[in-house]
C-alpha cells in the first residue's frame, strides 16, 4: 500500500478488520487519490458558491446544470470542466485527448448532447534555453490531442486561452470545458435504485490501459513521470460518438434508471458512486465484463481506465430494450451485476 499514507493504511485495516487483498488495496488507493476524492482541495472547493435561482444541479453529479430559459420544462446548460495536467505531461496527445473524451461523456451521461468544448492551457516558454524542446513537445501534443478528439467526435473547440510562463516549465496545466444542452425533464442522474435491478456494462471492451491512472494523475511531476506512460488512457473518439448516440437513444426508452461514466478509477468509481448516491449496494460478476485482453485479473478490471465505457442500471425486465439499442450501434451491452440492499 505504498501509495497510501501510513494513517490511510491503518484506516483501511480498521474498516475491513483485516489486511486488504491486492484488489482491495488498489481500490482504496484510487478512490482515496486526490483525483477522485479531492482530499486536499475539498476545503477550498467548498468555499465556492453552488446554489442560486437557476442552478438545477450543483456538485455531486457528473456535471453541473443551469436553467437557461423559463417555463415548467426549461432548457438547461449542462457543463463540466476538468484538468488532465499530469497525463498530458507524461503523454501530451493522449493525455489531452482523453481529458476531452472524459468530460464529453460526463455531459451526455446527464442526458444532454454536447455542443462545444473550450480550453484553458498553461505551458512553459517555447523558447526556454533549457526546457524549450520539452515545452514545444508538450504544447504540440496537447493542442493536437484536444483538436483530434473534438473533431473526430463532432464537437468544435470554440474558444480558449493559452499562457506561457516559466513557472509552467515542469508543470503544464490542461483544463478543458464541455457544454451540452437539453430539457430539464431529460436530465439523467447517477443514483442507483431498485433492489434487484440489473447493472449493465456498455461501450468499449476493458483492457489494461490506464490502470492506476487516477492515482498517477494525483502524483507529483518528476523526471521519472515518463515511466508512467502505460497509466495514460488511450481514447477512440469515433467509438465515443457511437456511445453518445446509443446512450441518448437508450435513455428515450424509459428503461434506464441510472447511468454513470466509467472515467477515473473505471468500474471501481462508477459502481461505488452510483451505489453511494442511491444508498444501495452493487454486486458485480467480473467474469462477465467484456475484455479485449486475455488473463485479466480482478485487479486489472476494477482499476482499468479504458475509455468509452458506461455503467448503467436498468429497470428489471426491460434489459432487452437496452441491449437492442446498443446492438444497433455495434456496441457491447452486458449485464454484469445487480443492485443490492446492503449499501
Amino acid at each position: 500500500m505504498s501509495e497510501l499514507s501510513a494513517s490511510e493504511q491503518q484506516r483501511v485495516r480498521e474498516l475491513l478488520g483485516r489486511e486488504p487483498s491486492l484488489t482491495e488495496t488498489g481500490i482504496f488507493t484510487v478512490m482515496w487519490s486526490e483525483h477522485c476524492s479531492y482530499k486536499s482541495s475539498r476545503i477550498h472547493l467548498k468555499k465556492l458558491p453552488t446554489t442560486g435561482k437557476y442552478v438545477v444541479q450543483g456538485p455531486g453529479e457528473n456535471a453541473g446544470v443551469i436553467a437557461i430559459s423559463d417555463g415548467p420544462d426549461p432548457m438547461v446548460a449542462v457543463f463540466k470542466i476538468e484538468s488532465h495536467n499530469h497525463p498530458s505531461f507524461i503523454e501530451p496527445f493522449q493525455g489531452a485527448a482523453t481529458g476531452v473524451g472524459g468530460i464529453l461523456r460526463d455531459i451526455f451521461t446527464m442526458g444532454a448532447r454536447p455542443i462545444a468544448v473550450l480550453d484553458s492551457l498553461r505551458f512553459g516558454p517555447l523558447d526556454d534555453p533549457e526546457a524549450g524542446p520539452r515545452n514545444r513537445r508538450i504544447f504540440d501534443g496537447v493542442v493536437s490531442g484536444i483538436a483530434h478528439y473534438g473533431n473526430c467526435f463532432g464537437v468544435p473547440t470554440i474558444g480558449g486561452e493559452t499562457v506561457f510562463e516559466p513557472c509552467y516549465n515542469g508543470n503544464p496545466l490542461v483544463n478543458v470545458f464541455a457544454l451540452g444542452v437539453c430539457r430539464q425533464s431529460e436530465i439523467f442522474y447517477a443514483s442507483a435504485s431498485g433492489i434487484g435491478n440489473p447493472v449493465i456494462y456498455v461501450g468499449a471492451k476493458t483492457g489494461r490501459d490506464g490502470i492506476h491512472g487516477a492515482s498517477m494523475a494525483s502524483a507529483e511531476f518528476t523526471e521519472e513521470s515518463a515511466q508512467k506512460r502505460p497509466n495514460v488512457q488511450v481514447g477512440d473518439p469515433f467509438l465515443e460518438k457511437l456511445l453518445l448516440e446509443a446512450c441518448l437513444e437508450a435513455m428515450k426508452t424509459g428503461a434506464i434508471v441510472a447511468i454513470q461514466d466509467m472515467g477515473a478509477a473505471g468500474l471501481t468509481s462508477s459502481s461505488s458512486e452510483m451505489g453511494s448516491r442511491g444508498n444501495v449496494g452493487i454486486e458485480l460478476n467480473l467474469d462477465l465484463v467484456p475484455q479485449r485482453e486475455t488473463g485479466m485479473s480482478a485487479y486489472d478490471m476494477m482499476l482499468s481506465e479504458s475509455q468509452e465505457r458506461m455503467l448503467l442500471v436498468a429497470a428489471s425486465g426491460r434489459e432487452a430494450e437496452v441491449f437492442a439499442v446498443f446492438k444497433k450501434w455495434g456496441l457491447d451491452a452486458v449485464t454484469i451485476g445487480r443492485v443490492t440492499d446492503d449499501g
